[in-house]
């Protein structure tokens, strides 16, 4: 995967809690240039996965060796079923076993779970040391690596255990992309569609058109696909840093994709999968309410088909929805709480009576198979 040009896309965020570039390019990772003016520090820590360290964790530690005298790794389990605590904890044990001081730089190599354990990790060792993002899946370069959200789960809920801290850079090689299974290329597909009805619909309509070229791994359409993303979650987040307000809007189907992570067990659908079954089933109950015309919700739902996600939720009981959608971090004094689309390029937070919710679920749940 080659760029046409050498020089990397750049797109600025600005935010009360930093300001910071994101560059997008491909062989970023062995250029000098993209770690330069960052914080100086005698250690770095990269933290990733066994996968991901294999592919990239030589060549960021060889292009980081110029900047500091040490440069150490840890890494941790894979898998969103991992994004717990004793994860985290590795990551600290790391740091103190090191005898990292509080100018140490946190380096994230891997998808959104490495992003969000490590941001989390440098937001509160030594009440807060600087960290990267160097995300090498498209859903942590086109948003979990931007806006300085960082997490851990809990069995009860996705993310709720956190804190906003903003990166110093990040860092997106489309070269990593190379790499991805297709099943993950697709889950990130989901986090870039997600932009269109929210935000801009001419850029819905540029990804119906060169979605056959997203799914091939092609490098034009992957660096606007991540650019154009990037440029929309920093024009909000910039806004609304701390999601008081306008920066819900970016959970866009996540509601519904959340508990379908945490019912199903975390790991048994990639986050992508929940987010794009789960946009289809907040453009549902948008035209449920009168928002937006069924026509809408079949395109939506056709592309969502076409990035090869899942638009089928599976069946659990109505009251285990709403029992885990009750504990989303947008709900207020127990009121379920969804990101609806109206009209189509922009985005509201509305409650809505359970049965409406309840009857938009089982129109788009897998059949229960009945006894034989």
């Amino acid at each position: 995967m080659v760029m046409n040009s050498a020089r990397p896309r750049t797109v600025a965020v600005a935010t009360p809690g930093g300001r910071y570039d994101i560059l997008i390019g491909s062989g970023l990772l062995q250029d000098a240039s993209s770690w330069a003016d960052l914080p100086a520090s005698s250690q770095a820590v990269i933290v990733s996965n066994a996968t991901v360290d294999a592919l990239y964790g030589d060549d960021l530690a060889a292009s980081l060796a110029s900047r500091h005298r040490q440069v150490s790794r840890v890494l941790l389990p894979e898998g969103e079923a991992h994004k717990t605590w004793d994860s985290l904890n590795r990551i600290f044990d790391h740091l103190l076993a090191h005898a990292c001081d509080r100018k140490t730089v946190l380096y994230a190599l891997g998808g959104g779970v490495i992003g969000d354990m490590t941001g989390f990790a440098a937001a509160t060792y030594m009440r807060g040391v600087p960290f990267v993002q160097v995300p090498t899946t498209l859903l942590a370069q086109v948003d979990s690596s931007v806006g300085g959200k960082t997490a851990i789960n809990h069995p009860l809920g996705k993310n709720m255990i956190g804190a906003f801290y903003q990166p110093a850079r990040v860092v997106c090689d489309l070269g990593t992309l190379a790499s991805l299974p297709a099943r993950e290329l697709s889950a990130g597909l989901a986090e870039v569609i997600k932009y269109g009805p929210i935000f801009d619909m001419a850029f819905l309509d540029w990804i119906e058109d060169h979605m056959v070229a997203l799914r091939a791994g092609d490098a034009e359409a992957l660096a606007h696909a991540v650019q154009r993303s990037c440029e929309i979650k920093a024009e909000v987040v910039g806004q609304d840093e701390r999601e008081s307000g306008l920066r819900a809007i970016l959970n866009f189907g996540h509601t519904f994709g959340h508990a379908i992570e945490a019912g199903q067990g975390y790991g048994a659908w990639l986050h992508g999968e929940a987010v794009g079954c789960g946009m289809v089933l907040a453009a549902a109950l948008s035209a449920e309410l009168g928002l937006v015309p069924g026509a809408f919700v079949e395109r939506l739902t056709r592309l969502v088909q076409a990035a090869g996600l899942p638009t089928q939720a599976p069946a659990m009981p109505d009251e285990r929805w709403l029992e885990l959608m009750r504990v989303d971090k947008k709900a207020e004094a127990g009121a379920i709480r969804f990101v609806l689309i109206d009209p189509p390029g922009r985005a509201s937070l509305r409650s809505a009576p359970d049965d409406q919710v309840l009857r938009v679920i089982r129109r788009h749940s897998v059949p229960v198979a009945s006894a034989a």
